[in-house]
């Protein structure tokens, strides 16, 4: 059973999520967390990093020496076997230092080579290669220059051959390619899209280029071209032809990776938006008693207990096992990559021409140093990777319109369980009529458009973001309710302003300008309005729009990164 399965078919099942595992982590996970904060704050230099666009070799031995690149890894394999939930927390403590860190760490336990293996690798697999992930680098390849959130049009080949495959192809924006050990890369064979396990030192393996981004400076992601790279039959990853449930298998395990971060730019944000406003004063006061500024740092503090709400209350239900947590993954990692971009540009507003100020720059003239611009250029990309907030919406929707969810027997209903959550029980009872409501007017689209509703991405979109809030405003409440005192404050605060949020956009389900923006921009494409361009000059760096791969051997000088050893 699914709560985000049966919120979209109107039913609210507070049950699911009030089963709550006990909060609260075990001595091994405290002990992993303690050690891991202790080499953050005294052996990571995240000004170097952030200087250097590098992450030391240093730091990432030291983070190999921890068990940190094999948390998840179960203990018969070499791994510290830790629960799900020490990885979220061992994931914000890391990208609190820095951002690069959790992503180094993600694309490796998240969507490298781990879950694949633990997920569809045969037992011989298994023991050769999980060994290796507890302290080589791994990373999941499939993006390539014309391939973004449509696999199925993957160019890069796997040809049989005697003994496996011959690939090749070019990948772009490769998060631990630059420096990885091996790769789980899809390839097209002649049985469809397929997993295979690729060493980055076999020949015709050659990282073409390293990325530079906006942020996450000190990320290892590169252009990859592989030609006539064998790979061994016994390094495909599942049957021929899976490849693609083998990706989003592991995206599924995955998807709390990135709410965990956004938690941390949340708990991080809230820290600096407290303290800054109690000793910035304008007009006689502090600029937190100021109604405008006091305004967003409730939204930061309320959000904040959301995210983390989400991230523990599914995180600790997936480790579980005892219910379907996909659906949940997919809505917090949208909410959460919208909620921390809104609360980085937030605190940016309440820190004001300091906010935009580099930390060395203001460290430089005498004044504590406050990563903020850093925390929005490194938060903008939760927004893209790991499915884009348009993508997902649209993923999520076709996912729930073709699964018909069975009812369950007669659950509760949310209103009568509501009572057990004290002053948060109106929330519930909101979220509960919420539910059906918003069931209701799915199947009025279903009406309307019929099977065209998958074309309908506004509104579907709205349909998956009011879902999101109520999943959020049911997670906050039973966490609350778990701890009690001063977390339903933050709770009923939460829920307040998302109500007003599901208000706005249930509003715009009925009433919106979606038909006259298609027609917009439609004139746009057809060149109608070009004279409005006119006037400024286009700065960009001639060349094509998307770069056409010249297959070949690669002709560039092989960039991939060793990690040495001290």
């Amino acid at each position: 059973m699914s709560f985000g399965r049966e919120l979209f078919s109107g039913r609210l099942r507070v049950d699911l999520l009030d089963s709550l595992p006990p909060l609260g982590l075990d001595p091994d996970s405290e002990e992993f967390l303690a050690r891991l904060r202790t080499f953050c704050e005294e052996k990571v230099d995240a000004r170097l990093i952030e200087r250097e666009d590098r992450i030391p070799d240093e730091v990432i031995n030291g983070l190999k020496d921890l068990g940190a690149f094999a948390i998840k890894i179960p203990r018969e394999y070499g791994g510290l076997g830790l629960p799900g939930v020490c990885y979220h927390r061992a994931l914000m403590i890391v990208c609190s230092t820095h951002s690069s860190l959790g992503e180094l760490l993600g694309a490796h336990q998240a969507i490298g080579l781990v879950q694949p293996l633990r997920l569809f690798g045969t037992d011989e697999q298994k023991r050769e290669l999980l060994p290796r992930c507890v302290r080589e680098i791994s990373g999941f390849i499939l993006t390539e220059p014309d391939i973004g959130n449509d696999p199925f049009r993957v160019r890069t080949t796997a040809t049989p051959v005697d003994g496996g495959y011959v690939l090749d192809g070019v990948k772009l924006w490769t998060t631990n390619g630059v420096l990885a050990d091996f790769l789980a890369v899809m390839a097209m064979a002649p049985g469809g899209m397929s997993a295979f396990v690729v060493e980055t030192d076999a020949p015709g393996f050659t990282v073409e280029y390293r990325n530079s981004f906006l942020g996450l400076r000190g990320l290892e992601n590169g252009v990859i071209r592989l030609h006539d790279v064998f790979v061994p039959a016994d390094r495909l990853i599942g049957p021929e032809g899976q490849g693609l449930e083998v990706a989003l298998a592991a995206q599924d395990t995955g998807r709390l990776s990135l709410p965990a971060v956004c938690a941390a730019v949340a708990k991080w944000s809230l820290k600096i938006a407290r303290e800054w406003s109690r000793v910035r004063v304008q007009w006689d006061r502090p600029i937190g008693a100021h109604e405008a500024v006091a305004s967003k740092i409730a939204f930061i503090a309320a959000t904040g207990f959301a995210l983390e709400a989400m991230v523990e209350v599914t995180g600790r239900h997936a480790d579980a096992g005892v219910v379907d947590t996909r659906v949940e993954g997919e809505l917090a990692k949208l909410f959460a990559s919208e909620m921390a971009w809104r609360i980085a540009d937030e605190l940016v507003q309440i820190r004001g021409g300091r906010g935009y100020e580099t930390a060395e720059s203001a460290a430089a003239r005498g004044e504590r140093g406050v990563p903020v611009e850093q925390l929005l250029r490194d938060t903008r990309i939760g927004r893209i990777f790991d499915g884009s907030t348009e993508a997902l919406r649209v993923f999520i929707a076709t996912d729930v319109l073709a699964a018909e969810v069975p009812g369950h027997g007669r659950p509760a209903r949310a209103g009568e369980s509501a009572r057990s959550f004290g002053v948060l029980g109106e929330h519930v009872r909101f979220a509960d009529r919420a539910a059906r409501r918003l069931a209701g007017r799915l199947d009025t689209g279903k009406a309307r458009w019929g099977a065209e509703i998958g074309e309908r991405q506004l509104f579907l979109g709205r349909v998956v973001d009011i879902a999101a809030e109520l999943y959020a405003m049911t997670a906050s409440c039973v966490y609350a309710k778990a701890l009690g005192d001063s977390a339903v404050e933050l709770a009923d605060a939460f829920c307040r302003q998302s109500r007003r949020r599901v208000a706005e956009l249930s509003d715009r389900l009925r009433v919106n300008t979606d038909t006259h923006d298609a027609a917009v921009a439609a004139r746009v494409l057809a060149d109608s309005y070009t004279w409005l361009e006119e006037g400024v000059l286009d700065a960009s760096i001639e060349g094509p729009w998307i770069a056409e791969p010249v297959p070949g051997p690669s002709t560039r000088p092989n960039l991939h990164r060793k990690i040495r050893r001290q």
